[in-house]
């Protein structure tokens, strides 16, 4: 299945100087655990972090191009920023990701931050007090080439069509600069399919891209959702395929996977779908206050809005939507670890696992090798996997293990033939 002039991408992810990120996110663990997952570019993230931006100029060899190498294994210039300010009388939480053409862009981009007199070494996803248009504008007189990408837009809280503190369009969120952003990231909870029913998207020919936005270098977690390009090594044409919408694809998890796909109260352990919640008015059955909100029913929910106020019908499916997006793969699968994991039924970072994991790795040389390539024969006759594990590999490829999806903080749960009380957490 993969094609050799593929180029899987992961852009979004933090170093070790993140809230809540793995200490041991460097450049050597980075570029090992890329290549043993299948990953041919990564985004460096916090680039705003001092100390990180340090690590970063002195490690990353540039080729002149845009794209920057560590151990021959390409980079470009990325990082997450957070925005929480106030519009139309509502508090917003914004996360964006910006990908950037090179290092003096990247300090010219400092500068104007450092001016404005926001801190930037305290974390390495800061915060900044200006309006997502007012950035955007910004942005734009510093390099039209920096990318800037509303960062797993359906999450309730950092969202930018999040049901706690986001917008109801791309264009009430960015004003006049709308015209400026060119692709949004589908984040865990949702997936292509998802997004083609906002018709705003299919308007304005937005790009829809898949990025892991890890917080660690573990294969069950970087690259988990990627962008799949055409190869390249220059940074303009990567931009230039996402701004008209020329890339192959993209890999995704199951959105019921995520941490809030469907609406619910984590500390009353009750979840319910879209139609269940609107029965009950957005309440929960078991404290009386309102739940949070998922990404399901937040997409319903603009859905429904658009086809409303345009009396038009919505697109629900890739059939339905642009030629550009109706010729883009998808490729939804579970990282091996969590196959493995459900396999043996024992911890995802149990010594069994890895035994295992090596071994195919080994053998495959990498895990979207063993994910969307290798035979059910292949896999057997390795030696590596009997017909139960091989099974459950090939049931990934195609998309066909049932979830039960996650809510308010709880990822999903990945379903197979066994008892419910033995259904593992899957991340």
């Amino acid at each position: 299945m993969i094609d050799d002039n593929w180029m899987f991408a992961d852009l979004h992810l933090h170093s070790r100087f993140s809230r809540a990120c793995s200490s041991g996110l460097n450049f050597d663990n980075l570029v090992k655990w890329a290549k043993i997952k299948g990953l041919n570019l990564l985004g460096t993230g916090d680039f705003t972090h001092p100390v990180w931006f340090k690590e970063i100029k002195e490690n990353l060899k540039p080729n002149g191009k845009g794209f920057y190498s560590y151990q021959g294994f390409d980079f470009i210039i990325t990082g997450e920023l957070s925005f929480i300010y106030t519009s139309n009388g509502r508090g917003r939480k914004v996360h964006l990701n910006l990908l950037i053409p090179s290092i003096e862009i990247a300090e010219n981009i400092h500068s104007f931050l450092d001016a404005k007199g926001f801190r930037r070494d305290y974390d390495g996803r800061p915060i900044f007090g200006i309006s997502c248009e007012e950035f955007v504008k910004e942005m734009m007189k510093i390099s039209k080439d920096i990318e800037i990408i509303p960062a797993h837009i359906w999450t309730p809280y950092f969202g930018v069509f999040g049901s706690m503190s986001g917008f109801d369009s791309l264009e009430e969120a960015f004003g006049e600069q709308v015209e400026n952003i060119h692709a949004i990231e589908t984040g865990i909870s949702s997936d292509r399919e998802m997004n083609l029913k906002i018709k705003e998207f299919s308007e304005k020919k937005i790009s829809i891209v898949s990025f892991s936005d890890s917080h660690s270098f573990w294969p069950w977690r970087l690259g988990r959702e990627a962008t799949i390009f055409n190869k390249t090594d220059s940074y303009l044409e990567l931009i230039r395929q996402i701004r008209e919408n020329d890339f192959v694809g993209t890999v995704e998890t199951e959105p019921a996977y995520g941490k809030y796909h469907w609406d619910g109260h984590r500390n009353c352990n009750f979840s319910c779908s879209p139609s269940e919640s609107k029965k009950l008015n957005g309440i929960c059955p078991r404290c009386g206050k309102s739940l949070t909100i998922g990404v399901e029913n937040r997409v319903e929910s603009l859905a429904n809005g658009l086809e409303e106020m345009q009396g038009t019908k919505s697109p629900t499916s890739s059939a339905e939507a642009s030629s550009n997006e109706r010729n883009k793969i998808e490729l939804k699968i579970l990282p091996l670890h969590e196959i493995i994991s459900l396999y043996k039924d024992v911890g995802i970072n149990s010594k069994g696992v890895w035994m295992i994991y090596n071994s195919l790795i080994d053998k495959f040389e990498n895990e979207f090798n063993i994910l969307l390539n290798a035979s059910k024969e292949d896999l057997i006759n390795s030696g590596l996997a009997d017909e139960k594990l091989a099974d459950l590999i090939i049931k990934n490829r195609e998309a066909k293990i049932k979830v039960k999806p996650g809510y308010d903080g709880e990822y999903g749960k990945a379903i197979l033939d066994m008892p419910v009380e033995k259904q593992r957490t899957l991340f």
